[in-house]
């Protein structure tokens, strides 16, 4: 009976590092890092997928790695040692775009090797996975990785939609109002900080009414 207890305490721990990223701990909208890629590469969703995934997968693997190696890390080279780990990956996702998506490689550019000293996966690989399990490192890095493309893609939604009136994806464009009357700001970098904006306002909003709740109950 114990071991089921233990068991399924790990299994909600493991849940609840992955669905942190999303509201209480995302890193765009509550830690604060890495926004200025995620202002400047949200102009399109297509642009918001691919970061994201890129994000997801350099937090997510290096997150593992540092977890599995901390044991054996000094502690007066961690930092480097981090650095070279996340380059790693970094170096497999801008190899991949570069060879099999140029033309998005070519918009996101120089954010794409930037990713390397992103706040958010040294904060990680520093804060969190160098002090804790495999397990939940993974987690950790997959949950606010999905938290940060959840952020990217509703600003590439809002910005490239009600910025040139479509949605285009590749070549094929998925919506099309077939209107060129749309405010043109809100694709340029004004509109990243105005989406941004409307964002946080709805997540505090959205904590003002929870905590008003659990005071009511």
């Amino acid at each position: 009976m114990s071991d089921d207890v233990e068991k399924g305490a790990g299994k909600r721990g493991l849940l609840r590092e992955l669905t942190k990223g999303f509201i209480t701990t995302n890193p765009l909208l509550v830690l604060m890092v890495g926004l200025c890629s995620s202002l400047a590469v949200s102009t399109r969703v297509e642009n918001s997928v691919f970061m994201g995934l890129a994000v997801i997968f350099v937090l997510t693997c290096s997150n593992i790695i540092i977890s599995l190696i901390r044991r054996f890390i000094p502690e007066q080279i961690r930092i480097p040692i981090f650095i070279v780990v996340i380059a790693s990956f970094v170096t497999i996702v801008d190899l991949t775009l570069k060879g099999f998506f140029k033309p998005v490689y070519d918009r996101l550019g120089v954010w794409i090797p930037l990713i390397v000293v992103n706040c958010i996966i040294l904060a990680r690989a520093e804060g969190y996975a160098y002090s804790n399990s495999v397990g939940r490192a993974a987690m950790d890095g997959l949950g606010l990785g999905m938290g940060y493309t959840c952020v990217l893609l509703i600003m590439g939604l809002f910005r490239e939609f009600l910025g040139t009136g479509k949605i285009v994806f590749g070549e094929r464009a998925l919506v099309d109002l077939g209107s060129n009357s749309m405010p043109a700001i809100l694709i340029m970098f004004p509109g990243a900080f105005i989406t941004f904006a409307l964002l946080l306002a709805l997540l505090q909003w959205h904590k003002a009414r929870s905590k008003t709740g659990e005071e009511e109950g």
